[in-house]
């Protein structure tokens, strides 16, 4: 069913959108990877994948946040096999603002990568996901219903990323389904280190007395991709039950 078909993934190289990349590409997809300065890491996801089934996968190099270059972003997509299907707008940044030490520069990246990007690089791929009755996964966040303290700017990008959702599927369908996924506690963030007992709290208010996986996002993605042909506007949450606890 998906054999063929070309899914672009936005930064893809690390974590959830490497288990995203993976498990699309072992579902029979041809993937355009998105990475921004982790050249080495794209390069070594490709080739194993296209080690797997060789040129199934290539590599494009953007920054998001420049938006008038994202129709380029996705023409250079499209050439390689001349479609596309599926959007995934995964790439995000993350790290704390807390109210009274927020910078423009720091508003501007936050909204810029989690919020602008996604919808400039959205509006671009409709065309192309229209011709082929495509869809779009946008990652967002359980925080964009619950905003998380000391990142109030994080949980506003979140929220606009969800109604992005909304709004887009409003937009473009009948053609193009367009639906989130909210992860919960999947990976500890990269740059600001949580000690134990911080983590520990986490996973106790989940219901499932656990962290997530990359791989239970990845799974809810080809879900999103392959079977939920009547599902559009919606936030998919793989978060353990952690947002119903409150």
């Amino acid at each position: 069913m998906l054999t063929d078909k070309v899914a672009l993934i936005t930064g893809a190289a690390h974590r959830i959108g490497a288990a995203t990349a993976r498990t699309l590409h072992a579902a029979g997809m041809r993937l355009v990877l998105h990475y921004r300065s982790s050249r080495s890491a794209a390069q070594a996801l490709q080739d194993e994948l296209n080690e797997t089934r060789a040129d199934s996968v290539m590599l494009v190099q953007a920054e998001l946040t420049a938006t008038a270059g994202l129709p380029m972003l996705v023409q250079e997509a499209v050439g390689k096999w001349q479609r596309l299907d599926v959007l995934v707008n995964n790439a995000s940044t993350f790290f704390q603002t807390p109210v009274g030490t927020v910078s423009e520069k720091q508003w501007e990246d936050l909204l810029g990568t989690n919020l602008k990007a996604p919808f400039f690089l959205s509006q671009a791929a409709a065309p192309h996901l229209k011709k082929n009755e495509g869809c779009i996964i946008n990652i967002v966040d359980i925080h964009a219903d619950r905003p998380l303290k000391k990142y109030p700017v994080y949980s506003m990008a979140k929220a606009g990323l969800v109604m992005l959702t909304r709004a887009m599927a409003c937009e473009l369908g009948p053609e193009v389904r367009v639906n989130a996924i909210a992860p919960g506690a999947i990976l500890w963030p990269e740059k600001e280190a949580l000690d134990e007992v911080t983590k520990q709290r986490i996973i106790s208010r989940t219901f499932l007395k656990r962290r997530g996986d990359p791989l239970d996002i990845a799974r809810a993605a080809l879900f999103l991709v392959r079977d939920a042909g009547y599902m559009s506007g919606q936030v998919l949450t793989v978060d353990g039950g952690r947002s119903l606890n409150s």
